[in-house]
């Protein structure tokens, strides 16, 4: 069974390493520890964890929101915030980088892992989401680009397009649709080019 990545930001040695035992001692991977908000902005994109544990206040000129941010815009992983601090200023700014949960230190065993469950949950509904609000998006745009009046030329029945280019009846379809062609000859055509095959 492959286990749940965690890449763990916590600028106090001893601190960081005692979550990584818990980590450990709940069954989860820890593939890193970084020290600073830089650190940890290059370890989230070298490592792809499941969830980032963030420090807020961190050694360096990057802070844990500051770092969460990026690591949000750049890798979309979910940040699960672990810090000592509460105020209000705190928690505004954290909100802005749509954590997937906040933890106080001291934190219990039960309450961390719970915390990383529901954010990893919470992120795979996160993406499913966007892939169905992507596809309906696609699907939409395919109807309208074949709905109402297409532009064909009454001698080649080529189709012009919104830009203004003219295309391949067949190729149109197909770059705008699902449809999909196998070939054969009717019979006008046969009577027409073919008339040695035409029994009628």
């Amino acid at each position: 069974m492959v286990k749940t990545k965690i890449l763990i930001v916590e600028d106090e040695g001893l601190v960081a390493r005692d979550i990584e035992e818990t980590l450990i001692r709940l069954g989860y991977d820890v593939v890193a520890i970084a020290h600073s908000g830089r650190d940890a902005v290059e370890e989230a994109a070298r490592y792809k964890p499941a969830v980032v544990l963030m420090d807020i206040v961190l050694q360096g000129d990057m802070d844990g929101i500051a770092a969460a941010g990026l690591i949000r815009e750049h890798s979309d992983i979910p940040i699960v915030y672990l810090t000592a601090y509460a105020d209000n200023k705190t928690l505004q700014r954290a909100k802005l980088t749509t954590p997937f949960g906040y933890i106080l230190k001291p934190f219990r065993e039960r309450e961390l892992q719970t915390n990383i469950e529901i954010a990893i949950y919470k992120h795979a509904v996160e993406v499913e989401r966007e892939r169905l609000i992507k596809d309906l998006q696609d699907a939409v745009a395919r109807i309208k680009t074949l709905e109402g009046m297409l532009p064909i030329c009454s001698h080649c029945k080529k189709i012009r397009d919104e830009a203004g280019e003219w295309h391949e009846i067949s190729n149109f379809l197909q770059d705008h649709s699902p449809v999909e062609f196998t070939h054969g000859i009717c019979p006008d055509c046969i009577t027409k080019f073919y008339p040695e095959f035409n029994r009628t």
